[in-house]
């Protein structure tokens, strides 16, 4: 594992269905080093959708039948804050050779990571590109009218963290990248490029 890199901790965030996962999966075998998922490390009511014979858990449907578009965005990243944030800060700030993925990567969290060692990148998407992935993953036109509306927040929500992350990422001048309709190896070389990472040697 090339952990005398540097920077040796990459952080991939963005808004859901975005890519970050395939990316990531993607940026640690081409590195060689571990891959770490933020949704991990601690719970939240997720998506809104199961598939049969499976159903959402009422809690969840509550959560999204509940609040607006809003009080999602501010109730998800309040649990970034809080739940999950202060374990992402101590794995990276206590190991290397590792890529860490998710919306909790929030561009404002990672700011007062140490530069020199932790590379971050955030991917933002079209809403057309977005919307059409949540759609089929959740097999949306086959759903009824309350499991509809439960993702359309869900949607509703997804868009509304995206733009106010490619706000604040421009606002602080961090690195973006729109994967526009790129294949897998496309958008992991335009990762690479923006995060000046070297490729895995020998």
């Amino acid at each position: 594992m090339k952990t005398d890199l540097k920077p040796n901790v990459i952080l991939i965030g963005g808004t859901s269905h975005v890519g970050k996962s395939t990316v990531a999966e993607s940026l640690a075998a081409e590195l060689g080093w571990s891959l770490i998922s933020t949704d991990s490390l601690a719970r939240h009511p997720g998506r809104p959708w199961r598939h049969p014979p499976e159903a959402v858990p009422e809690h969840v449907a509550e959560h999204y039948l509940s609040l607006s578009v809003d009080e999602l965005l501010s109730d998800v990243l309040r649990h970034y804050s809080f739940n999950v944030w202060p374990e992402v800060e101590e794995i990276v700030t206590s190991g290397a050779g590792m890529v860490v993925e998710g919306s909790a990567v929030w561009p404002e969290f990672a700011i007062g990571l140490d530069s020199d060692r932790v590379a971050s990148l955030w991917l933002t998407a079209s809403e057309d590109v977005l919307s059409q992935r949540i759609y089929e993953e959740s097999l949306y036109h086959a759903k009824a009218g309350r499991e509809k509306t439960m993702i359309n927040k869900f949607l509703e929500r997804t868009l509304a963290y995206d733009a106010l992350m490619v706000e604040v990422v421009g606002r602080h001048g961090l690195a973006l990248v729109d994967v526009l309709q790129s294949s897998p190896e496309e958008l992991t070389d335009r990762c690479l490029s923006v995060l000046n990472v070297g490729r895995l040697q020998g």
